[in-house]
């Protein structure tokens, strides 16, 4: 049992440390890229930038069938078996049906052009935007189809590396486009955007399934088992999109694109790079978690190990992303966005929160209980958009950074509990340990905020950081110790 304990925690380490350091990268392409786009567009242009994304994302979501998310588990129980040629077989049904798929996105995307408008905009007409978007919201289909295919073959080296070239190619094109064109080169930045992705994957996907014409009649048939799965996966992204495109429309109409630019600077910033070391949840921790989803107690260890070293990672950057925003939003973007410093301070406590949630979350996912991830999904964006909506009426901008960290201790609790009655989830004293010692660290990194000023501001929040941080390196080192004993 003991050696199981230290190869698991040594496979979480190093695959998060794989993808949680490409992530890093991306960060860091992604904060060039953004620097140059809040000088170039201000924070007016970065809203109308989020409105767009946002938009993207939510018919991506409502037509994609969740195929990105249930072709993974088909794939890996034909690749696991050995079965090359069931796997090469299942590889052209997914391909068909993400084609499929990608028309009928693109398709929702013209028909709907003049609604979105009339939702996401108080002045003007918009139509032609969305229009122009469909070809983007085709690609995220067949990326999406051929991702679950490299996810599903193991293939984790070629993953890293699309996400690379994805994030450089986003620096090469934007910023010639943006700095020629401005605001009107909005909408081809996240097409082209959408292209450079898209070829990549598929770059890395046809070397290992060359794309086969033949065969392929009668495949969409065979692909409803997977569709039928999927299909709770889309309506959680359809709602969570939906969320997500309500209140970024609710702060440009109740504020304006300004207050809508910040918010996406912030939000940007403590949810999206925080959520960096996340990544390998998807692309290997979610298989492992659905080889053992009908065990209890490995997938209570499974789940367990996965926590603490995300927690170990995570939190100590989040206590020197709370202490030094003040330093860098300015500098990330431009003086401009520095009343969005107390709101992203308070959001990037969410993060505490969320490093409890999502592993235990996919335990639900790992055992095809879809509907009741549906319904999980829907409690959490209902809790959020009522958290948001009440927190900007009241506090502002920074309400928003505390309804994000409300609605995550709530998603928290919600998802915890259930797993604890549902699932005999367990978590472990470890966790428990790890938790209550790095978040009253962030915590007082936060506390320094709202009390504090000067020399001494620094001077406490130091200690926060290099404290947690040694608390981190000691027991990432303890435990890498046992695995080598």
């Amino acid at each position: 049992m003991n050696e199981e304990r230290n190869e698991s925690y040594s496979h979480v380490l190093k695959y998060t440390g794989v993808f949680g350091g490409v992530q890093g990268l991306n960060v860091l392409i992604g904060l060039v890229r953004n620097k140059f786009v809040a000088m170039l567009l201000g924070p007016g242009g970065m809203g109308l930038v989020s409105l767009f994304n946002t938009t993207v994302q939510l018919i991506s979501q409502a037509t994609n069938l969740g195929i990105a998310m249930s072709a993974v588990r088909h794939i890996s129980e034909c690749y696991d078996a050995g079965d090359t040629e069931h796997t090469a077989h299942y590889v052209k049904v997914v391909r068909g049906w993400c084609l499929l798929t990608a028309l009928l996105g693109m398709l929702v995307c013209v028909v709907l052009g003049p609604f979105f408008s009339n939702a996401t905009f108080s002045w003007g007409n918009h139509t032609l935007h969305f229009v122009l978007l469909a070809p983007a919201i085709g690609m995220l289909a067949i990326t999406g189809g051929e991702t679950a295919i490299l996810k599903g073959v193991r293939k984790l080296g070629a993953l890293a590396l699309v996400q690379i070239v994805a994030a450089l190619a986003s620096l090469v094109i934007a910023i010639p486009i943006y700095y020629m064109f401005g605001q009107a080169g909005i909408v081809p930045v996240i097409v082209l955007m959408a292209f450079a992705t898209m070829s990549a994957t598929l770059w890395f996907s046809w070397r290992i399934f060359p794309l086969q014409l033949r065969g392929t009649r009668g495949i969409l048939g065979e692909g409803m088992e997977m569709v039928r799965l999927g299909v709770a996966f889309t309506l959680a992204g359809i709602v969570g999109s939906g969320a997500e495109m309500f209140v970024r429309s609710y702060l440009n109409v109740m504020g304006d694109l300004e207050v809508l630019g910040l918010y996406n600077a912030g939000y940007m910033l403590t949810i999206t790079y925080a959520g960096m070391v996340f990544s390998a949840m998807e692309t290997d921790y979610y298989p492992r978690l659905s080889a053992v989803n009908h065990d209890v107690a490995a997938t209570n260890l499974t789940v367990n190990r996965q926590m603490e070293v995300s927690l170990l990672i995570v939190a100590p950057m989040l206590t020197a992303l709370i202490a030094l925003l003040p330093i860098l939003i300015p500098y990330l973007f431009t003086s401009e966005f520095v009343p969005v410093v107390p709101m992203a301070q308070v959001a990037a406590l969410a993060m505490f929160f969320k490093v409890l949630t999502m592993p235990v979350a996919y335990i639900t996912l790992a055992r095809g209980y879809s509907m009741t991830y549906l319904m999980l999904e829907a409690a959490y964006y209902v809790a959020f958009v009522l958290l948001m909506v009440v927190g900007y009426q009241y506090w502002g901008l920074l309400g928003t950074g505390i309804a994000i960290t409300l609605a995550h201790v709530f998603e928290c609790l919600m998802i915890n509990g259930y797993a604890y009655k549902k699932y005999g989830y367990r978590m472990s004293a470890a966790v428990y340990r790890y938790a209550i010692v790095l978040l009253l660290f962030g915590f007082l990194a936060y506390a320094c905020t709202i009390f504090l000023d000067g020399i001494v501001y620094w001077l406490v929040e130091l200690v926060a950081i290099v404290a947690s941080a040694l608390y981190a390196l000691q027991n990432l080192k303890s435990s890498s110790m046992s695995n080598k004993l």
